[in-house]
């Protein structure tokens, strides 16, 4: 089942990431794709905060660029955040030990996820797809949401 939802500012991304990270199992994989600047970091803030059971932790989060892979662990469910912008290959995604990160009690969120697609054949992820709408609104597509995920 798919769902968009428009979302007027940064607080409101992270309030529905909030919403989804709630409805997490553990055993996911969340693909995020959009351009610079669609709201994916700001979406990853608000499952991360919901994973801790913390309302401020979102201001701890923040994109992996440099170092490829965030951990937070400790929560309701570990959380890995794979940054893939600047991967050059999908062989360069499987040597971070994707396989490694992906069990039952974890979440494994990966932005930029269509750099490494081909690695992700398999795996069905969650996939939310982020677009501009104009400069505060964000248009925000879950796509293969299973039954569980509710927005």
């Amino acid at each position: 089942m798919d769902f968009e939802v428009i979302t007027n500012s940064p607080e409101e991304t992270i309030e529905l990431g909030k919403k989804i990270g709630s409805q997490l199992k553990g055993g996911e994989v969340i693909a995020l794709v959009g351009n610079l600047g669609a709201g994916k970091t700001h979406l990853i803030k608000g499952i991360a905060s919901s994973m801790q059971g913390d309302d401020g932790y979102e201001d701890g989060v923040s994109s992996p660029t440099f170092v490829l892979v965030n951990e937070y662990l400790g929560g309701r469910l570990d959380l890995y955040h794979i940054d893939a912008y600047r991967l050059d290959s999908p062989r360069d995604f499987e040597l971070l030990g994707f396989d490694d990160l992906c069990y039952e009690d974890s979440v494994v969120l990966i932005e930029w996820a269509d750099k490494v697609e081909q690695s992700l054949k398999g795996v069905e992820p969650l996939r939310l797809e982020l677009y501009h709408e104009s400069q505060s609104q964000r248009r925000i597509v879950l796509r293969s949401t299973g039954d569980y995920i509710k927005i």
